[in-house]
């Protein structure tokens, strides 16, 4: 049976291929310019902006247009759906939220735009729990809270070779405190608030992997967690990393590796390492 409620997310969710098709999610690209030519997200590929970045080339990103949100909440009613759950990157680092409130104003069924208040697969876990609840014909509330409450539970810790690149795009909130430290070398960091917040400092890159697996290890406990792990530019140790998780953490269940996309790499930079620890709702 088909859901009358529609999930919508954003290409900042970096969902493996096939997935959001599988659970029938939408996915609204955010764009991203190098240079002054200003593209899809999905038109960039991951390694084009991770060289540009370590040329330091001009590397800016942008929300979705509204007109984007418009047209996705009309084929969703044009398919069937009596409601729609919008489920977006966090509002305090991105407008995507701003334009699909937009969008929402006018659409033809009512839509329910939910800030996730995290990035990356901390974002596509809320959104596949959404589209979990609404294929079982969960109420829009019901779907809703689904998003939020996975979103909640959710933990994402990363580190980055450079705050350079958080810098300049703005994005370093409180980590700021860290910019200048003689001792900083890698710098951990998670999501607080919607914001990105300093943890610790490391001096090697190797340290920093084992700070992420024991501070991911300790985020999950006992519970039944999914994973996920991300990198820009560093898949071997992304690939030890979730290894080392699946030894560690004795309930896991999915667990997702793969490479940023453009939009999030630009901010973070290559050498980026980051883990998401989600329990299960």
């Amino acid at each position: 049976m088909g859901s009358a409620v529609a999930v919508v997310t954003d290409s900042t969710a970096y969902l493996p291929p096939g997935l959001a098709e599988r659970h029938g999610l939408t996915v609204v690209p955010l764009q991203i310019a190098i240079g002054a030519e200003l593209r899809d997200e999905g038109e960039v590929t991951t390694a084009e902006a991770a060289q540009a970045l370590k040329d330091w080339q001009p590397v800016t990103t942008s929300r979705p247009a509204p007109e984007r949100f418009t047209h996705a909440f009309k084929a969703a009613a044009g398919g069937g759906a009596s409601a729609v759950v919008s489920v977006h990157l966090s509002a305090a680092m991105s407008g995507t939220v701003e334009a699909a409130r937009l969008a929402a104003e006018d659409a033809p069924v009512p839509v329910h735009v939910v800030d996730s208040g995290t990035i990356g697969l901390g974002l596509g876990f809320s959104a596949l729990s959404a589209a979990a609840a609404a294929l079982d014909g969960a109420t829009a509330a019901d779907v809703v809270a689904a998003a939020e409450r996975r979103a909640e539970l959710s933990r994402s810790l990363f580190y980055v070779d450079t705050l350079e690149h958080l810098r300049r795009g703005g994005r370093i909130g409180a980590a700021a405190t860290l910019l200048g430290s003689a001792l900083m070398v890698k710098p951990l960091l998670g999501i607080d608030g919607g914001k990105i917040a300093p943890l610790e400092k490391v001096r090697t890159s190797s340290r920093a992997l084992a700070r992420l697996t024991e501070l991911a290890v300790a985020e999950a406990g006992e519970r039944p967690v999914d994973l996920g792990v991300q990198h820009l530019a560093a898949a071997h140790r992304a690939e030890t990393l979730a290894q080392n998780l699946r030894e560690r953490i004795p309930h896991v269940g999915d667990v997702y590796v793969g490479e940023v996309g453009p939009v999030i790499g630009a901010h973070v930079g290559p050498g980026m390492l980051g883990v998401v620890v989600a329990p299960h709702l």
